[in-house]
């Protein structure tokens, strides 16, 4: 069923009356590392503007933007982990002439809601969840007239990970974040412009010169533009467990960004820290795998005292230089992201190396690696990877598939012990040792409590978002 999205979400309303749409723009662009299948933008009175490709193209299309200003807009960045990679499925996504709504997250029972739409409303496009999603909150609303009251009651019919951000016709903006808090998403003011905005991450704030205000709270509702100037919050449900996605914080998030509290940038020198403690390893130099990886890397050095050096770097002068191999859409072009990582000759040859990781998924980056590692002469090749190993898909809305494609469950099937996994995957990428982080280990480096993290990919417990939990990892 439908698309699953871990995008980049961008709303913004300018209290002066500004045109918003250059920030929505710039902060699209800051957003980019979430996302580079498509965008779009929307703003009142007009149809929403999309477009295949990354955000950063938006000058391209210039001439054709020249109408699209409004003191009120939304924008998303795409990348999706199940649906057709095409325009139709881009967003933000118009409903009507009510509301456009841009989502980053993942609904897991969108056959109930399809089932609920398509009785009242034959024939709707319910290909993704976010159309499905829409074409209820269009119902309620109808029912309802309020959009705080419509949210709430949508809420106990949508199970899943959303952090969305929606435009009305009257020109509102609304940014919501599920009960969980999956998936991050914070609020931020311009006060030259008198503009707050709505920004999946802190990132994007700075990017647009917007301070910081704080994030989102799981199951609330903020307004920005309605009756009251500035912006008005609503809990549309109760405190549930928090589930705040782990891998947010050791890949999928800018390092420049703040979520929940927690330094992007210190949480992934933590966790290579805390790796080198638990895993020492003997090796002549530590390399990161650009880019997410380098300040795990660079933890990972201190703690140890192996000095880092770069021995692998990204041909940022080729067409996919500078984009990232784990959310391109295709297994192709995941390939073609890695094999424009150059290594550097002068660092690895007749070394013993130790390559810093955030993560292995499918294998294909590592296998790709791995083997230019050892053309460049690396005298040894070992791994430590600072996101535990992978065994579960995810449901939450990051590219996480089917157990059948995660190498750790190919090479290891129901092993529990990390260290046998471990061993099982360093043998399959033909690399001396390979180490991965613990659950624990993870949750001290991000600094959050482990049991407000979402391990779901880890040791397959579904259970907050009611489905039943799978065999643990013993760490």
């Amino acid at each position: 069923m439908g698309a699953k999205e871990a995008c980049g979400v961008f709303g913004a309303h300018s209290t002066k009356g500004t045109d918003v749409v250059p920030k929505i723009l710039k902060g699209l662009e800051a957003l980019q590392h979430r996302g580079q299948e498509s965008w779009g933008i929307a703003v009142p009175g007009m149809p929403v503007f999309k477009r295949m490709g990354l955000a950063f193209n938006w000058i391209n299309f210039a001439r054709e933007l020249t109408g699209y200003k409004g003191g009120s807009g939304i924008g998303h960045i795409r990348y999706s982990t199940k649906g057709r990679s095409n325009l139709g499925n881009a967003q933000p996504i118009q409903f009507g002439s009510e509301f456009s709504i841009a989502h980053n997250g993942t609904i897991v029972n969108t056959e109930d809601l399809q089932k609920t739409v398509v009785a009242s409303r034959a024939g709707a496009d319910c290909s993704t969840d976010t159309k499905v999603v829409g074409h209820r909150l269009l119902q309620i609303l109808k029912e309802e007239n309020d959009w705080f009251w419509a949210f709430e009651r949508l809420a106990k019919e949508v199970k899943g990970a959303y952090s969305f951000t929606i435009l009305n016709k009257q020109g509102e903006v609304f940014a919501v974040r599920d009960p969980r808090g999956y998936r991050p998403l914070c609020i931020g003011m311009h006060e030259k412009s008198g503009t707050y905005i709505a920004a999946s991450e802190s990132c994007a704030l700075t990017a647009v010169e917007a301070d910081f205000i704080r994030d989102v709270a799981p199951g609330e509702m903020i307004r920005l533009g309605g009756p009251k100037k500035g912006f008005e919050a609503f809990r549309f449900a109760p405190k549930a467990a928090a589930a705040h996605c782990s891998f947010e914080y050791t890949y999928f998030a800018h390092p420049a960004s703040v979520i929940d509290g927690v330094n992007v940038y210190e949480a992934r020198k933590n966790v290579g820290k805390i790796l080198a403690r638990r895993k020492r390893m003997k090796g002549k130099v530590v390399i990161p795998v650009p880019d997410s990886a380098r300040p795990a890397a660079l933890g990972y050095s201190t703690e140890s005292g192996i000095p880092m050096d770069e021995g692998l770097m990204k041909d940022r002068y080729r067409r996919k230089g500078s984009m990232r191999s784990f959310i391109e859409p295709k297994q192709g072009g995941r390939e073609e992201v890695v094999k424009r990582i150059i290594p550097i000759k002068e660092t690895i040859r007749g070394r013993d190396v130790i390559v810093v990781d955030d993560s292995v998924v499918r294998g294909t980056s590592s296998e790709i690696i791995v083997d230019a590692l050892r053309e460049a002469g690396a005298k040894s090749i070992k791994m430590a990877i600072t996101f535990p190993p992978i065994m579960h898909p995810c449901y939450m809305g990051v590219d996480f598939p089917s157990r059948e494609e995660l190498l750790a469950y190919r090479v290891a099937r129901d092993e529990t012990d990390i260290e046998v996994i471990g061993a099982k995957v360093a043998k399959s990428l033909g690399v001396e040792e390979l180490h991965y982080n613990d659950i624990d280990g993870l949750a001290e480096a991000i600094g959050l409590p482990k049991e407000s993290l979402c391990f779901a990919c880890i040791n397959g417990d579904y259970s907050k978002l009611g489905m039943k939990p799978r065999k643990e990892i013993k760490a």
